[in-house]
């Protein structure tokens, strides 16, 4: 099982990012997926997820209203699109598959992850 993240780099506030996660020897259709990221000296924390369908999309509320998950199935691959970009924002970002994804679970109880794409957002 492999999830590959791509898509971060630096931008200025205000600015956007769209980052990616394609994911392999996993049936896409079959997890929900999310984002979490993690700071320099803070806990790893959630930040948007996707059940299979797309049907349900929890956010942290830190982003809501500025981020939007999405997801292709077709392609294995799911999305974050990042607007609005605050200095806060700055983490390494990582993608996730599983289930629990949905209902607000510790990053401890997550089953599959990606190798984190670095997002540094500048005053």
């Amino acid at each position: 099982v492999q999830l590959q993240a791509s898509g971060g780099g630096s931008v200025q506030t205000g600015g956007s990012l769209r980052l990616s996660c394609v994911v392999s020897g996993l049936s896409l259709s079959d997890y929900a997926m999310g984002w979490f990221r993690q700071a320099p000296g803070k806990e790893r924390e959630f930040v948007a997820a996707i059940s299979w369908n797309g049907g349900s999309t929890p956010y942290a509320d830190s982003v809501t209203g500025r981020f939007t998950i999405s997801r292709d199935n077709a392609k294995n691959t799911v999305y974050l699109q990042m607007n609005s970009l605050k200095p806060e924002d700055t983490a390494v970002y990582y993608c996730a598959a599983d289930d629990v994804l949905l209902y607000g679970s510790s990053w401890r109880d997550v089953e599959y992850w990606g190798q984190g794409t670095q997002v540094t957002v500048s005053s």
